[in-house]
């Protein structure tokens, strides 16, 4: 015991900085307030619908900072030593692990992607008697099991190949597509395995259709049988697939491999299926009558393990005596590969992970963020079931293969089980919100659960991201729509998660469920100084005033802030620059969408469902991300708005230097305005360049430059009125 203590698993400290972050929040706040009374005592003056609308802007963008401030109180580091591990416990004391992937679509998600995934994980350096890995096809596609059973029989020769070799890459797109491989004798044999597979899963999904010449057993002929005439995504019973048993079938040196189960559960179209929130919990019942793990890895389909010894990592918390008995997850950061080099998108998300994480982890800890996190299974259980196959604490001693445990499976994957209990409401993951992750990690803190942010140097997981604007924002808006849900539930951040995580976590969580109503400012912004420029109408103190100067110290301020803990944690200038255009686009676009979106939905007049991300890129459009260059293309209404901020800020921009120069006006009055454009201009560079300078495919569509000219146009006429 006393080398346990003199050994630890990990360390945590609070980050240098987190001093000075208080003192700044404390200055800018008297600053915001300032400016806030200097608005009301406007108003009452002289109340017009310019300042109702600057209040309005500047009200939203105090609350979000405000909000926000929260993930600076408490900044926390946290280190790993997996070397001391031994000392607390021996691997055969080494809690299960079943591993949770989820795909819904193996067009938009190709089954290859979701074979990579869990082939790494089942190369993990963890006892393969308790590593268990279940599959979630959504889709209910055979064309997904098909290549699942590909991946069984390709894992017989990759996991041996990887332990014996002691791979660190144990992805075998990763591990072949490295431009600097490590070679070893059989690199050629189990190269040419994998190219081979990969070919008739290829085959198999471009056709539609398999081949009985890809089919080898009776036993994978009479599973695909079950796709007869009336099996469709939205309408099918549950499959539950055993691929791969533990103690039965064996790797091509004699050693047992992993558990590895294909589940589709079961669809119909008078009962709700909540999504991947659903899926998973289909899952947790699923596993739960098979082998029933202490602990669970959540994936998505792309999300590949970077790090074979990831799940040690986990444990450095979840065995450690010393961590909080109400420790429910470790959440690792999502990391994507393929990112140009300057991240034009801000798809990385790194200041996210990197900094806000670290934030919350000094609180009630991290969110849940979708992929990546470990749990462990009794945090689902909010109150004890009444099945005897969903107890936490069976212990599974039959052949997962069992003709009872295969029946048992079935039943608990049947879309009527989850009638009348407690499922999506006080046990798995909840229902209510399209964005699961986080709901569900508010309600578990909310009933004093507790989390940890686990950052290792090499990445554990790394994942796919959009590489065009198009997915970019409607995935943006999705989440969007999500969040609002959360925000405006009764189980609201602001409200119901104050008082019952704390007030600076439920800021946390208020500062990202509130996230689409930073559409309001930021559309007003964008809008609405330059419209009066264009009209010769100053609405900004002049420059003699002291006024003036605090608009001026709150953006750079604010901007500035943000720069520093970019750049100082995870990124260059150019990158922090991207971030943050692409962070405007956003707003501009999906979180406007997003907030409209949500309201004609609570009214009942839209319904939004979940659309798959495609993770499929055409090589050309690769090319052109690869080169730093925007992918429009597609003619589609989330353009509108970027595209028309884009022409209206170009145009006051040189409206307002017109006055100026050549109209000798007072640029005293103009000049916020005109900086303000111009700040607006330089970020729609890619726009014009889209819009004017490029004939690839990828240039903005004509019919979107011509309907925003003439919204822009409208919009002008419009204000010549107000002004």
């Amino acid at each position: 015991m006393a080398s346990s203590q003199m050994l630890p698993l990990h360390t945590k400290m609070l980050m240098p900085w987190a001093g000075i972050n208080r003192a700044f929040a404390l200055v800018y706040s008297w600053a915001i307030l300032a400016l806030l009374y200097h608005h009301f005592i406007g108003l009452l003056h002289s109340a017009s619908v310019v300042s109702i609308f600057l209040l309005l802007a500047d009200s939203v963008l105090a609350f979000m900072w405000a909000t926000a401030q929260a993930f600076r109180m408490y900044p926390t580091y946290r280190q790993v030593f997996i070397e001391h591990l031994e000392h607390y416990a021996k691997e055969e004391d080494y809690p299960g692990l079943d591993v949770f992937i989820c795909t819904a679509d193996p067009y938009k998600e190709p089954p290859m992607g979701a074979v990579n995934t869990a082939l790494s994980v089942m190369a993990y350096d963890y006892p393969t008697e308790k590593l268990s890995v279940y599959v979630s096809d959504d889709g209910g596609s055979k064309l997904t099991l098909f290549a699942f059973m590909e991946a069984a029989r390709f894992a017989a020769h990759w996991l041996p190949y990887c332990m014996k070799n002691n791979v660190v890459e144990r992805c075998p797109e990763a591990h072949f597509g490295s431009p600097d491989p490590t070679r070893f004798t059989e690199t050629d044999q189990i190269k040419m395995m994998y190219e081979s597979m990969r070919e008739r899963v290829g085959n198999v999904v471009k056709s539609g259709s398999i081949s009985h010449d890809y089919i080898t057993d009776e036993e994978e002929n009479e599973a695909l049988r079950r796709w007869a005439d009336g099996f469709t995504p939205q309408n099918h019973p549950p499959v539950v697939q055993v691929l791969l048993e533990y103690g039965k079938d064996k790797d091509v040196s004699g050693h047992g491999v992993p558990n590895l189960v294909y589940v589709s559960r079961e669809k119909s179209g008078d009962s709700p299926h909540h999504f991947k929130a659903g899926a998973l919990n289909a899952l947790l019942r699923v596993s739960a009558t098979m082998t029933n793990a202490p602990v669970i890895l959540t994936l998505d389909s792309d999300m590949y393990s970077n790090d074979p010894q990831t799940p040690l990592r986990a444990l450095c918390y979840l065995l450690d005596p010393s961590m909080d008995p109400k420790l429910s997850y470790v959440q690792f950061p999502q990391v994507f590969h393929g990112i140009n080099k300057d991240d034009i998108y801000g798809a990385a998300m790194r200041h996210w992970f990197e900094v806000l994480m670290s934030g919350m982890d000094g609180l009630a800890g991290p969110i849940i963020a979708g992929s990546g996190g470990f749990f462990r299974r009794r945090v689902f259980y909010g109150c004890p079931s009444e099945a005897p196959e969903m107890n936490q604490d069976l212990r599974v001693s039959h052949s997962i293969k069992s003709r009872d445990v295969l029946a048992m499976a079935h039943n608990v994957a049947g879309c009527k089980y989850e009638n009348q209990t407690e499922w999506g409401r006080n046990m798995g993951f909840r229902y209510g919100s399209l964005v699961e992750d986080l709901f569900t990690s508010c309600l578990l803190h909310s009933e004093g659960w507790k989390s940890v942010n686990c950052n290792p140097k090499r990445p554990a997981f790394l994942g796919k991201s959009p590489i065009n604007l198009h997915d970019c924002l409607n995935q943006a808006m999705r989440w969007s729509v999500g969040l609002l849900e959360v925000a405006f539930s009764r189980y609201s951040p602001i409200t119901f998660g104050v008082r019952s995580i704390g007030l600076l976590s439920g800021l946390c969580y208020a500062s990202v469920t509130f996230w689409a109503i930073w559409a309001i400012p930021i559309t007003i912004y964008a809008f609405l100084p330059q419209l009066a420029l264009l009209n010769s109408a100053s609405i900004f103190p002049k420059t003699s005033n002291p006024w003036f100067w605090v608009y001026v110290a709150l953006f750079l301020g604010a901007y500035g802030q943000e720069y520093l803990e970019y750049v100082l944690s995870c990124g260059s200038t150019q990158r922090w620059w991207n971030y943050q255009r692409a962070w405007m686009m956003r707003v501009l676009s999906s979180f406007s969408f997003g907030l409209v979106e949500y309201l004609l939905k609570t009214i009942g007049l839209s319904s939004i469902g979940f659309n798959v991300t495609s993770k499929v890129v055409e090589e050309e459009q690769r090319k052109r991300y690869q080169q730093g260059i925007f992918e429009f293309g597609v003619a589609s209404p989330i353009f509108l708005p970027i595209t028309m901020a884009a022409i209206i800020n170009l145009v006051a921009f040189l409206s307002g230097i017109a006055q100026v120069f050549f109209r000798q006006g007072s640029i005293e009055g103009l000049l916020l305005q005109i900086l303000l454009a111009g700040f607006g201009m330089v970020n729609c560079w890619p726009i014009y360049e889209a819009m004017v300078l490029r004939a690839d495919e990828g240039k903005m569509p004509l019919k979107v430059t011509l309907v925003s000219i003439v919204i822009a146009w409208a919009l002008y006429l419009a204000s010549s009125v107000a002004f």
